[in-house]
């Protein structure tokens, strides 16, 4: 199949073997992922809007290996560059328009994996991220009912979580927040709030780091640190779901195969961006900074860091750990 060109808001933008099959099991052609995006361009766009994104390309489709691209390629509309504690920098590829979004899937993009910080402030995150990660025995009724949980303590805490599918195994919550906390001060405040969801329901949730110890859902407060995303809302994952967003009345009967990309766009056109509202209202993260203070003056002091994440120390801390993904 000859190339194609699609227009995004008047620019024409040539889509390179658009009959690649990027799904072998479905079908999906990279076309269809072009489609896809071009449905839900908007809230794509927000999820990752003015935020160093990662480039997660998949040349081969979904059943070979993706590779990592940090340093965004010259033809990215704006670069942004982020120097790492070993000196290193990269120049992120940071998406300001519906364009950048399609463009990330000519490069054969399907989940678009945006830091937690806008290169505004790019060490001063704007979103909390709760990763809400089943360990093997763990079913996906316990990963909802640990969402709910999630709400529980968020409300209490005067914040307000939008929560969303992974589109893999579990569900993610974000909350925005005031961009004035540095990324272990968000850290902190992550784990303080998966212990206090622990702390309500042992039998479903830990924040055991070592795996050899987790039992449940595992809320993943790492996910927080400098350098680490998330695959942000209408990513697609290699199973071929969307990580689509949700209400909260939605959650309890939501499955992850309810929200296939080939049928994604009805559902689109009928609720829109669930996500919209998340900028209406930056929170305070000091209600969670609190507790975390309660935590370590209690019998929960200390802070694991596992020895391949190097805790930070002196000049380096700021960056939230003193490693390179």
């Amino acid at each position: 199949m000859e190339d194609v060109i699609v227009e995004i808001d008047g620019d024409p933008l040539v889509i390179t073997h658009p009959d690649k099959v990027m799904f072998p099991k479905q079908g999906w052609t990279k076309f269809d992922v072009v489609q896809h995006f071009l449905t839900c361009v908007d809230g794509a766009l927000a999820g990752v809007f003015g935020r160093p994104t990662m480039l997660k390309r998949w040349p081969s489709g979904v059943e070979a290996k993706p590779f990592f691209q940090k340093r965004a390629p010259k033809s990215a509309t704006e670069r942004y560059t982020v120097e790492f504690p070993s000196g290193r920098t990269a120049g992120y590829l940071v998406p300001r328009a519906p364009f950048d979004v399609i463009w990330m899937a000519q490069l054969n993009c399907i989940d678009l994996n945006p830091w937690s910080t806008r290169v505004e402030q790019v060490e001063f995150p704007d979103e909390l991220r709760i990763d809400l990660d089943p360990t093997p025995e763990a079913t996906w009724a316990d990963v909802q009912q640990t969402a709910l949980v999630v709400n529980e303590v968020l409300t209490d805490h005067g914040l307000v979580g939008y929560p969303k599918t992974s589109g893999s195994k579990g569900i993610h919550v974000y909350v925005r927040m005031e961009p004035q906390y540095p990324f272990l001060e968000v850290r902190r405040a992550a784990l303080a709030l998966g212990r206090e969801v622990a702390r309500r329901r042992p039998d479903l949730a830990t924040t055991e780091w070592w795996k050899d110890n987790r039992h449940g859902v595992f809320l993943d407060y790492n996910q927080n640190s400098r350098d680490r995303t998330v695959a942000s809302a209408y990513s697609v994952r290699p199973t071929g779901w969307v990580s689509a967003p949700l209400t909260w009345d939605e959650v309890p009967a939501a499955e992850l195969a309810d929200f296939p990309m080939g049928t994604f766009a009805a559902r689109y056109e009928t609720v829109g961006d669930l996500m919209e509202p998340i900028d209406d209202v930056a929170f305070s993260l000091d209600s969670l900074l609190e507790l975390a203070r309660r935590d370590e003056a209690g019998d929960l002091a200390g802070d694991p860091w596992p020895p391949n994440f190097g805790k930070p120390r002196g000049r380096r801390s700021w960056w939230g750990q003193d490693w390179e993904q």
